[in-house]
């Protein structure tokens, strides 16, 4: 285990799974949507589960990135004192493109307690109310910490190893930036949930 905790505030559709990616290049144990995914189709789901969820959850891993950890900010704060946190913004019209094609109608709980509506398509402007809301409050929050927490910026190119590595005090691996949603593997998750559509089931 590392000695203290990085999570990703970003919200999803920002290059945070690439981050995940790359944390796990430097060694790190990362926690993402998947331990989740069962509250993705119950819209029972309450933020006092997720809560709960990510808080034992984290106790297991050294970071965590993606759907809901980002929303978790403060209780994740006050449980692991010390912990680095990694704030990924990107244009928000870029980010709500991508989240159209990739959520699209689906719906999901999670991103029902997130945005009010669990899918983007028809709700645009309410999620994109939330992400603006989110990535405000973020940086009111940590204003006054840049030993804790560091804000980049995608469209900005900032998200690369550099600016990791320093603010995490890891060296860099000398390996290229990984990329985890590439075109192909875009493609395979539309087939996915087309898949799970003809099915009947939920993502």
């Amino acid at each position: 285990m590392k000695t203290r905790k990085v999570f990703c505030l970003g919200f999803q559709k920002t290059g945070t799974s690439s981050l995940g990616l790359a944390l796990e290049k430097l060694g790190y144990r990362v926690a993402g949507y998947y331990q989740f995914r069962d509250y993705g189709k119950n819209f029972d789901t309450t933020w006092d589960d997720l809560r709960d969820r990510a808080l034992a959850t984290a106790q297991d891993f050294d970071a965590a990135q993606d759907t809901p950890w980002p929303l978790l900010y403060r209780d994740l704060d006050t449980a692991f004192p010390g912990s680095r946190f990694i704030h990924i913004t990107r244009a928000r019209d870029a980010w709500i493109d991508s989240a159209r094609k990739d959520f699209a109608d689906h719906p999901n709980a999670i991103h029902q307690l997130i945005y009010g509506s669990p899918y983007p398509l028809g709700h645009e402007e309410a999620w994109l109310a939330r992400y603006d809301r989110h990535n405000a409050e973020v940086q009111a929050y940590f204003a006054d910490r840049p030993d804790d927490f560091i804000s980049l910026d995608l469209n900005k190119g900032e998200v690369n190893w550099t600016n990791l590595c320093r603010f995490l005090g890891d060296p860099e691996p000398g390996l290229p930036w990984p990329h985890a949603n590439t075109r192909r593997v875009k493609s395979l998750k539309m087939k996915y949930y087309r898949m799970l559509n003809r099915l009947g089931l939920q993502a």
